[in-house]
């Protein structure tokens, strides 16, 4: 053994002689069994081991971080509705191992070229009913596994599991941030934050800080045929994978032999490194599928919809309708004039009077009303050169539109549309399709026929050229890699509930989700609300950030379709800072979080695609503060304006939301910036090449 010298050599070894005292007692154990055969596999820079084995037939795995415990022997397996569970009498029997080191381009993405680079381990636990392969991948940021499984019976032979045994067993207390599962509102909830052992049912992603570090972040990769997975803490410290049923109870539907999707942890020093280290969720994902990608347009777009949320015009038809042709040709002039790709028009087709929340059965998705004009104004969007961007709201009502779904898309491509936003308002669990004798079945928003139906819808989209952005979706487990027309999703409390939610989103909420929502991939938070003061019924204030803020939201909250959110005439008050908008691209070169804590504040840099510009979003939460940003990401030798968009010295999100400071500074690398933000306060920045 080499002489150990290092700080971190002393603190390895010293750590990993904790970890063997901390796993004396299972190893004791396994002496005592025929089946003591371990195996390992490591991270590229050696830090994160994971170890695999079986104990009492059970297979277990535990990870280490520089031979410090982050997760303790966790348990895997399977239980199914009928014939034998893979949970014990499990031997590892079979080991192999690979490695990969590769760079691919995305389509579009927070960053073009993404580099591959991981140790792969396959263990083989065998009994006398079948198999499973536990699949790790390990990459410098984290992990993910998979189970290949096979049962002992015909591999076409129809199989319902029941429950996926698969463990976190943190290694030590912490903080955790999440948002509760199983309830009404899917995944719109404000972040909880407390001590690990107050978490239950948690979505993921779900983002923690072990006490003395790290962060870590537990989600999954590749969901497909399979059900959506949350995690229930069983007993302190001990999470479990949780998978959403079916209405008959059964988990998941599949065969004797199938693959699951990948379980994923991430891990850093730092808040920021689970940002910068997302890029392990899409290179667990297949590559992609799509032959010509030419037609998908990132951008900025506006829409009619926030006059909806806040009842200055109406879904449905009438004397308030939103969706009239005169409306949709003033907005298809804004955004021609303002460089962005499209108008999204909400409310356009028949079946949104009455009780359309309720009434999803009766929603048409070819027939305008009458006072749209869908051909006309299809055609006047590509004269004045922007497009109209589709809605196909289903109120979860599936059945209804599956059957409309072929038609509505060739329309769509008919007319020139080349991206949707879809929608399943409804309260989860209430998915509703109709059985092979049109009984109404309800199923959960997460749950494998929900994915599968997005997976219908996305393939379907393809054939007719047209991007998804899904709202009340499944969450995002990085399928943007293998179908970029996935091009983003809700998924999160957003600025919607501004206008009306119970309560608003405080501060701290975006510089929350960007350590936990956004770890999972784009969002459409549509942020870019000028008009911060607006009345809502309950007297609060409901956008609560500085105007600064809402811009340096399109660089902090990633996505390639993102939306200047307000009314089109709330521009004009504000056109200075308008400018930032019109500027700022949605397609990425690169990608650095630069500094931030969870719900206190965030510093993210990205530079644009299509140019030699880079751009910087600082935000806030509750608390006001000074950051000090180095330059150093800026290319060397060359000089930059940079045009600031800032707090001004009295910004208070509520006592002083217009404060803000509109200047240009000439910068290189080798300089750094200063600025204090106020309170829910931000500053954005375009830096110009010159």
């Amino acid at each position: 053994m080499p002489p150990i010298q290092t700080p971190r050599e002393v603190k390895a070894f010293v750590a990993a002689l904790l970890f063997a005292g901390f796993c004396a007692s299972c190893a004791a154990a396994q002496d005592a069994q025929e089946d003591t055969v371990r195996a390992s596999v490591a991270s590229p820079d050696g830090r994160i081991l994971v170890e695999i084995w079986s104990e009492a037939g059970e297979p277990h795995y535990a990870v280490t971080l520089d031979g410090e415990p982050v997760l303790a022997p966790s348990q895997l397996g399977f239980r199914f509705a009928s014939g034998p569970n893979l949970e014990d009498g499990l031997a590892l029997t079979e080991t192999s191992t690979a490695s990969r080191d590769e760079t691919w381009e995305q389509v579009w993405g927070e960053r073009r070229f993404v580099r591959d680079h991981h140790n792969e381990l396959a263990a083989v636990f065998e009994n006398a009913d079948g198999s499973i392969t536990v699949r790790f991948r390990v990459f410098d940021t984290g992990l993910g596994f998979r189970f290949e499984v096979e049962r002992g019976e015909d591999g076409d032979a129809p199989v319902v599991i029941t429950d996926e045994l698969t463990e976190f067993m943190l290694a030590r207390s912490g903080e955790a941030w999440w948002t509760p599962a199983s309830e009404f509102n899917r995944y719109e909830y404000i972040y909880s934050h407390g001590r690990v052992e107050e978490a239950a049912n948690a979505h993921t992603p779900f983002t923690l800080r072990l006490d003395d570090g790290p962060y870590l972040s537990i989600h999954e990769a590749a969901l497909v045929n399979y059900s959506g997975m949350h995690v229930d803490q069983r007993r302190d410290r001990q999470f479990e994978v949780e998978l959403r049923p079916w209405s008959d109870g059964g988990k998941v539907r599949t065969s004797a032999h199938f693959t699951t999707p990948w379980r994923t942890l991430q891990i850093g020093d730092e808040a920021v490194d689970l940002i910068n280290g997302t890029d392990l969720i899409l290179n667990l994902n297949e590559p992609n599928q799509l032959e010509d990608t030419s037609w998908l347009e990132p951008g900025v777009y506006v829409g009619i919809w926030w006059g909806m949320h806040l009842n200055e015009y109406s879904w449905g038809s009438g004397p308030n309708h939103g969706a009239t042709t005169e409306r949709t040709r003033d907005y298809l002039d804004f955004a021609a004039e303002n460089g962005f790709v499209g108008v999204l028009v909400e409310g356009w087709n028949l079946g949104w009077d009455g009780d359309w929340f309720n009434n999803g059965d009766i929603i048409d998705f070819t027939t305008p009303y009458p006072d749209f004009d869908l051909d006309g104004l299809a055609a006047y969007a590509q004269e004045v050169g922007t497009r109209l961007i589709g809605h196909h709201e289903t109120s979860a009502a599936i059945t209804n539109y599956e059957n409309q779904m072929a038609d509505a898309f060739a329309l769509y491509e008919r007319v020139g549309i080349r991206a949707v936003k879809t929608g399943y308002v409804d309260d989860a669990g209430e998915y509703m399709r109709r059985d092979e004798d049109g009984h109404a079945r309800y199923e959960w928003h997460d749950s494998q026929f929900a994915v599968e139906h997005h997976q219908r819808v996305i393939e379907l989209a393809a054939q007719h050229r047209i991007a998804i952005n899904a709202h009340e979706p499944v969450k995002d487990t990085g399928l943007r890699r293998t179908w970029p027309n996935a091009m983003t999703r809700e998924g999160v409390r957003g600025q919607e509930f501004n206008a009306w939610g119970d309560p608003p989103n405080g501060p701290a909420h975006t510089p929350t989700i960007a350590f936990t929502r956004m770890l999972s991939g784009p969002a459409d938070f549509t942020p870019g609300i000028f008009d911060l003061t607006f009345e809502r019924a309950d007297g609060r204030r409901g956008v609560q950030t500085t105007l600064a803020k809402q811009l340096a939201l399109y660089v902090v909250l990633y996505s390639p379709l993102q939306m200047a959110a307000d009314l089109i005439e709330n521009y004009d008050a504000h056109p200075d800072m308008f400018q930032f908008i019109r500027d700022v691209p949605a397609d990425w070169e690169e990608s650095i979080a630069l500094a931030g804590e969870i719900g206190d504040h965030v510093v993210q840099v990205r530079k644009d695609r299509n140019s030699e510009d880079w751009y910087l979003g600082a935000i806030t939460g509750e608390q006001a503060r000074s950051i000090e940003v180095m330059l150093d990401f800026l290319e060397e030798g060359r000089t930059y304006e940079a045009q600031i968009y800032r707090d001004g010295p009295d910004a208070h999100w509520f006592d002083a939301p217009y404060d803000y400071v509109v200047e240009r500074r000439t910068v290189t690398a080798a300089d750094t910036l200063n600025f204090d933000l106020a309170a829910s306060g931000g500053v954005a920045i375009r830096f110009a090449s010159q």
